[in-house]
C-alpha cells in the first residue's frame, strides 16, 4: 500500500510525539537504586553508593550515616532501634560493624579475613547474627554470634548454614541449610526455593 506524503510524515513524527509525552508525565528528579532496607519504628535504614542512609518512615529528606571510606552492606536495627548492625569492606575484608542508629563512628566488631556477613540480632539486643565461612577448606558458611561490645565470635552448632533468624524469645533458630546455586540470575523461569529449618537451640 502506498501513503499519502502527510501518512508518511504521520507515521514518522508520532512515535516522537509519544515519548515527548511519556517523558514530560516523568517525575523531575530520577529513581535512585536504592538497596537493603531494613526498618525499625521510625526509621529506613538502607544502602545507596555503597554508603548507609536513613529517613523516616513517612519519607522525607534521607541522611547519610557512613562517609564513603568502604562499602557498607547489610545493615539490621537492634531490637530497640538504637543501633545498626552492618557489614563493610573497609580494608579489603568485609567485618562486621555497629553504629548508633543516630550516626556516629562505627565500631568495628570482627577481625578474621574471611568475609563476616551480618544477618541480625539476637532478641535481647545484646548480640549480632552472622554468617561466615572462616573455619570451612571448602567456603560452606556457619553462623555466629558476637557481643556488642567485642571479643571472641560463638559458633551455633548447625554443619551448615546461609541465612538465620531468632525466635523472639531466643530459644529457637530458624535457618536456610543451603546456600544459593546462584544468587544473582535473569530469564530463569525456573526456582531456587531452599528449605528453611528450624532449631530448638536448647537441645
Amino acid at each position: 500500500m502506498r501513503l499519502k506524503p502527510f501518512s508518511k510524515w504521520f507515521v514518522f513524527l508520532m512515535p516522537l510525539f509519544l515519548c515527548s509525552g511519556a517523558n514530560s508525565s516523568s517525575p523531575a528528579e530520577p529513581s535512585l537504586l536504592l538497596q537493603l532496607p531494613a526498618i525499625n519504628a521510625t526509621q529506613v535504614v538502607f544502602v545507596f553508593a555503597g554508603d548507609l542512609w536513613t529517613v523516616p518512615r513517612e519519607g522525607g529528606e534521607a541522611r547519610r550515616l557512613t562517609t564513603g571510606l568502604g562499602k557498607e552492606a547489610n545493615p539490621r536495627f537492634s531490637p530497640d532501634g538504637e543501633q545498626i548492625a552492618f557489614s563493610a569492606e573497609y580494608d579489603g575484608n568485609i567485618d562486621v560493624f555497629v553504629i548508633p542508629a543516630s550516626g556516629g563512628i562505627p565500631h568495628r566488631l570482627t577481625y578474621h579475613p574471611s568475609p563476616d556477613e551480618v544477618l541480625g540480632w539476637t532478641p535481647d539486643g545484646k548480640q549480632i547474627l552472622f554468617r561466615s565461612d572462616r573455619i570451612h577448606p571448602n567456603g560452606i558458611p556457619r553462623l555466629y554470634t558476637i557481643r556488642v561490645e567485642g571479643g571472641f565470635p560463638t559458633e551455633i552448632p548447625l554443619p551448615t548454614a546461609d541465612e538465620g533468624s531468632f525466635s523472639p524469645d531466643g530459644s529457637k533458630l530458624a535457618y536456610v541449610p543451603i546456600m544459593p546455586w546462584q544468587p544473582g540470575w535473569k530469564r530463569y523461569r525456573g526456582g531456587q526455593t531452599r528449605p528453611i529449618w528450624i532449631v530448638d537451640l536448647a537441645t
